[in-house]
Order: C-alpha cells, then structure tokens, then sequence
C-alpha cells in the first residue's frame, strides 16, 4: 500500500505571500525617498566638484576649489559664529521656557486646557507670517513695542533691535524662541504625565520639597523628552534661515548671516551654484556632526541618571 505525501501547511504558505506582498506597499514611499531625496543628495556633491551657475549647464569639474574657496574667503566663520550663537539661545530658552510652562500647567490649575491653547497657538503660524508680524512689532517709533515706550514717557524711535548688529542676531532668535517654544511644552507635557504621582507622594512624606521632586524624580523620569527636545531645538537653529531672510536680510552688515543664508546668497544672489552645494555639503557634515555628539551626549547622560 503506497504512503501518502505529508499535506501541505497552506495556513504558512499563505502567511508567507502576505508578507511578500506587503512590501509592495512600501515601493511609494521607497521611491519618494529615493527621488526627493537620496538623488538631489548626490545631485549637491556631485555640483560642488563643479563650476556650475544654476542656469547654464556648460559647466566644467573643478575638483576641490569650491570648499577651498568657502574655507578661506571668511563667509563660512561668520556664518557659523551666527549660526552657533543663534542655536545656542534658541535652545536654551526655547526649552527652559517650554519646560516650565509645562510643568506650571501640569499642575491642577483651572482653565489649564486654555492655558495649553494659548501657548501652543504661535505654532501655528507660518514663519512667514510670524517674520512680518513682528518686523512691524519691532519698527521704531510706530511699531508695537515703540508705541507702548512713547505712552510711558520714552523714546520709543530709539528702539531698533532689528537695525543694530548687536541686537540683530538675538531679536530675530527671540521670535524663533517665542514662535517654538509651545512645541517643546507639547512633548514635555506628554513626557511629565507619564511620570507616576506615588513616587511624588512618596517623596514629599520624605520631606522632599518641590524643588527637589523636580530635580531628583521629575528631571530623571523624562530624560528622554529632554533629550527629543533638545536635539529638535539644535537641529532648528542650525539650519535657520526663515527670520533672517524675512526680517533683517542678513543685516545689518553680516550679523544674522547664518549658515542657510549664506547658501543662499551664494546660489542665487551671486548666481555660483558649485560654490553654494560646496557650502551646502560642510554645513550638511557640521549639522550631522554635532547632532550625532549631541544624541551620544544626552543618551549617556540618561543612562547615567
């Protein structure tokens, strides 16, 4: 008598062409990455080996004389002080602001979801229109702040943040700080609803006084919301660009010059467009660079607490 075959599994069979075919659905977005992407990446490294103008494509290999030429003509340090300076304050009180509001409003407060409102609104603006609300916030004599000095006895024409290189840099970041600064209160609210009110209880029957929660127990438990926060803010202020264009145009002088603003100026104000995806390409490596010892940095500190 003739043995019979083993009946196939059809249940792992079937199991095993659903899963093939759910890669198919992964063939968009694959190909949006690789076209909006990847290739206008290696379209910016290839340019920068070039002399290429951004309209006649006639152009001749250069080799390095692009990077060299953005390393010693000053553009690149002026642009970066601007940039580290910029990021530095933003990240700073964009977050220091955030995580106290956040932490005001997690407390049991009435109106508190209309407190959330209010502060999470500037969000929702376009930079472009915050850029040009507080250009006019800003004009001597007749703009917001102006107004209010003239009522109280000042001189409110001597108010001119945006026309002093001193001030420039700052009164453009502040917008950036005031426009971001309900984002990072979002994601630290989230991370302080998680931490567990016992262990709150159980620290104030210690004798712990707020002060203290905050820093021994609430700090610790969202380290990993500060550490979101504060790569987001670092990666936000190394490529400013949008209140610089829109309210001072790099002025006065080079002082809101950041990074993103000088290749743009180079691209298509002094129409070189190899030099300005060779200033692309260094700025490209410095963010990932210091975004990459930024993580490293506060995963450790995370570990560590």
């Amino acid at each position: 008598m003739a043995q019979q075959g083993k009946p196939k599994k059809k249940g792992a069979n079937t199991s095993l062409v659903f899963t093939n075919k759910m890669y198919v659905f992964l063939i968009p977005a694959l190909a949006f990455f690789l076209v909006l992407w990847i290739y206008p990446l290696l379209q910016l490294f290839y340019y920068s080996v070039t002399d290429f103008n951004g309209i006649n494509y006639d152009f001749n290999f250069v080799g390095f004389k692009n990077f060299s030429k953005v390393l010693s003509n000053g553009t690149l340090t002026n642009s970066m002080k601007n940039t580290l300076i910029y990021a530095v304050f933003t990240v700073v009180l964009s977050n220091l602001i955030g995580l106290g509001i956040a932490m005001a409003l997690n407390t049991r407060i009435r109106f508190k979801g209309l407190f959330r409102t209010c502060a999470y609104f500037p969000a929702l603006f376009s930079a472009i229109v915050v850029g040009f609300i507080w250009s006019y916030v800003y004009m001597p004599g007749s703009g917001m702040i102006g107004s209010l000095m003239n009522l109280a006895g000042l001189n409110g024409d001597t108010f001119n943040p945006l026309g002093n290189f001193r001030t420039a840099l700052y009164a453009i970041a502040f917008v950036e700080i005031w426009k971001g600064f309900g984002t990072t209160m979002i994601i630290y609210l989230a991370g302080l609803q998680t931490v567990d009110e016992s262990l709150l209880e159980a620290g104030r029957i210690d004798g712990c006084t707020e002060w203290q929660l905050i820093r021994r127990i609430k700090l610790p438990l969202i380290s990993s919301t500060i550490t979101i926060n504060v790569i987001l803010s670092v990666i936000a202020g190394l490529k400013a660009f949008d209140y610089s264009f829109i309210m001072t145009n790099g002025g006065p002088g080079k002082s809101t010059k950041t990074l993103m603003y000088q290749v743009y100026e180079t691209a298509f104000t002094d129409m070189k467009m190899g030099r300005a995806s060779a200033f692309s390409v260094l700025a490209f490596a410095l963010i990932i660079a210091i975004t990459v010892l930024m993580l490293f940095y506060m995963n450790k500190r995370e570990v560590e607490l």
